[in-house]
């Protein structure tokens, strides 16, 4: 850390104050109502040319009144904004169709292409399932929409063979069996469609691996939300209705670290999802 030298700082804290009530378009009379001190301390804190800088009330008040952070008029940040407004910037909340139909989710891909993207599905990835499987699970509830679903889902897939990014899915153990056996959310699922689907996941890790990786880990010792990783820029947590999207450094890192200990701790790594799949199948009939 640099030591900044009493008279400097108090030097730079005089100077941003007058910038702050400029952009604000603030008086000296106005700024003293607002902080609760005379005029002339006002005056002091412009003019002054000591070493001293204000209490930190004073300091605190009027970072409040001019919507400045203390931090950044005291020389200890460069960035004005205060905390709330920083948070606001970095995190984004945008609806999410229960299937992704939605130009959100491909902007995001688009921005993120050439970086890996890490990615914890809710289910099975929509993009990896065939027409005959996404019509089964979203007519109920989209009805004559369930054919934009399909096309969304068709265009993601076509993104991930052509953009020049690694796609990495980890998948918790007990759901993919579940679907392997028909079971729990995928009870009812007529046979022949079942099949269709495990075909499709055995073609598309042929024809995808290992730009395609696709992990299971075992939910009882780890569990993890539906989130998404585009990269170092962004961070995408699906709670049901929403995305919640991060895109500072610190949670970003937080979230791919997550998804990285997935993979290393994974049950069925990459390169054994094929053979995973071939002996469930037999054990199941």
């Amino acid at each position: 850390m640099t030591k900044t030298d009493k008279r400097d700082r108090a030097n730079l804290f005089r100077a941003r104050l007058a910038r702050a009530m400029e952009d604000r378009s603030a008086s000296q009379s106005a700024l003293a109502r607002s902080v609760g001190v005379d005029r002339s301390t006002i005056s002091q804190l412009l003019s002054g040319d000591g070493a001293r800088l204000p209490n930190a009330q004073v300091v605190a008040e009027c970072a409040a009144a001019l919507g400045v952070s203390a931090d950044w008029l005291l020389g200890l940040s460069d960035r004005p904004e205060q905390a709330t407004d920083l948070l606001a910037a970095s995190m984004e909340m945008s609806e999410a169709p229960r299937a992704l139909i939605d130009e959100t989710i491909f902007a995001w891909h688009r921005e993120a292409a050439g970086y890996k993207i890490r990615h914890v599905p809710a289910r099975l990835p929509d993009m990896l399932k065939t027409s005959a499987m996404l019509r089964w699970e979203y007519t109920p509830h989209l009805g004559k929409t369930t054919d934009q679903a399909i096309g969304a889902s068709s265009d993601r897939l076509d993104l991930l063979r052509h953009a020049p990014s690694d796609y990495e899915i980890a998948l918790p153990l007990f759901e993919f069996d579940s679907f392997i056996r028909g079971e729990g959310y995928y009870q009812g699922l007529p046979d022949p469609v079942r099949r269709a689907q495990i075909d499709r996941f055995l073609e598309l890790h042929d024809q995808l691996y290992p730009t395609l990786r696709i992990f299971l880990f075992d939910a009882r010792r780890l569990l993890s939300a539906p989130v998404t990783v585009f990269g170092p820029l962004m961070a995408v947590l699906y709670i049901g209705q929403h995305y919640l999207a991060f895109r500072d450094t610190e949670r970003v890192r937080a979230f791919t670290r997550h998804f990285d200990l997935l993979v290393r701790e994974a049950h069925v790594s990459a390169r054994e999802i094929p053979d995973y799949i071939e002996e469930k199948v037999r054990e199941t009939g």
